[in-house]
């Protein structure tokens, strides 16, 4: 008689039983069993800034932030996020009641869509998006509306027609990820007005995902949303150290907005880690005052780290959509005569020795995602001239 309610239905919840550990853990593991070259997960392989890090080992030394910090964050970081988002864009946020540091970009989206979301809402993002968006749609009880974003003379576009079709009297807000992850698009000035107009005209919010703003490439600019006009008080933006600084294992992500949206978010974050990174809060705050010249360099950097690796993967034989942000490079694999990614990426350690992710796991329509293949070039050099060399012998 025992056991019988505990096994009468799954442990896991039923909101997440669709998602099982996630792509990035499995093929990290696999890179780790045979001995890959790992450019599947985006982190880098070097640290950011000594001096920032050295402003890290002096925050704990000095008794900064070893007990709780603030619930918002720290009037330092605070303060700095706002001065960067001055300086940068020319918005004006008040750090007391318009700043509100996270625990990285991924607990902001999860407290913003816990915050914001009844049961039944529809949230219409772009199809492929960051794994985590689905997840916590769907922990807030929301259903996603995927809008497909499509290749087309060599970039993933947005197709403006579809995400107005996609809008209906359920939607409650719009998620919006520019930089794009994992295709690398940067929405244009033309895209970010349409999408302003029908937010504003449907009176919708939108959450955008900028975790990549300082990464952009060619004639691509970055421009936040919260600066069109009537976005300010309906938009939720998010940045994070991790990718603008290397420093990803430090979590120190933010979130700003109106005082009433960042409010709520707050409501919602406060019970899911409270507070974090109190040591890191004082270092990423000097970080975010570094001079332009340091956000140049990285640019540049990562510029040059893109193109080696694009151009390596096209020698390769992949069909290569070069990106125009972020510090990924998708691929089609279709060329090489694969049509399946999760098939091609599961054998190309044991093929080539590198690790990839397959875009697939990012989409509601997996066919559509089938044969595109993500590469990470957050990487040193050496690192890529050897992973290029080794995804040649694809080419035969």
């Amino acid at each position: 008689m025992t056991g019988m309610t505990s096994t009468a239905r799954p442990h896991l919840n039923r909101r997440l039983a669709e998602f099982g550990t996630t792509i990035f853990a499995e093929m990290s593991a696999l890179a780790v069993r045979t001995g890959s070259i790992n450019l599947g997960q985006g982190f880098p392989d070097t640290d950011g800034p000594e001096e920032i890090r050295e402003a890290a080992v002096r925050a704990l030394r000095e008794g900064h932030g070893n007990q709780y910090p603030p619930g918002p964050g720290v009037p330092e970081l605070r303060t700095a996020i706002a001065a960067h988002q001055q300086r940068r864009y020319g918005l004006s946020y008040d750090p007391d009641t318009q700043v509100l540091v996270t625990a990285g970009a991924t607990e902001a989206i999860a407290a913003t869509l816990l915050a914001l979301l009844e049961p039944g809402d529809e949230v219409v993002a772009f199809e492929p998006y960051y794994d985590s968006y689905a997840a916590c749609v769907a922990m807030a009880g929301g259903t996603r509306v995927p809008v497909t974003l499509r290749p087309h003379e060599g970039r993933f576009r947005l197709d403006l027609d579809e995400l107005r079709d996609a809008v209906t009297d359920r939607t409650r807000l719009l998620l919006v990820n520019t930089p794009h992850n994992p295709t690398g698009t940067v929405l244009t000035r033309e895209e970010l007005t349409a999408i302003a107009e029908l937010a504003v005209e449907r009176d919708l919010l939108v959450v955008t995902d900028e975790v990549y703003e300082h990464l952009v490439f060619d004639d691509a600019e970055h421009l936040p949303l919260a600066s069109f006009p009537g976005m300010a008080e309906r938009t939720v933006s998010i940045g994070s150290a991790g990718k603008t600084f290397s420093f990803t294992g430090w979590k120190v992500g933010w979130v700003t907005g109106s005082p009433s949206l960042v409010s709520a978010v707050r409501s919602a974050k406060q019970f899911l880690t409270y507070v974090s990174s109190g040591p890191f809060q004082y270092a990423v705050a000097k970080a975010l005052a570094l001079p332009d010249s340091y956000f140049d360099d990285f640019r540049a950097d990562m510029l040059a780290k893109r193109d080696l690796l694009a151009t390596g993967l096209t020698e390769a034989g992949f069909e290569v959509y070069r990106p125009a942000g972020t510090y990924f490079v998708t691929t089609d694999i279709r060329p090489l005569g694969e049509s399946d990614g999760f098939a091609f990426c599961r054998a190309l350690p044991e093929r080539a020795g590198v690790v990839a992710i397959p875009n697939a796991v990012f989409y509601d329509h997996r066919e559509a995602g089938a044969p595109f293949v993500r590469f990470a070039f957050c990487k040193r050099t050496e690192v890529l001239e050897e992973a290029v060399g080794r995804l040649k012998t694809l080419a035969g």
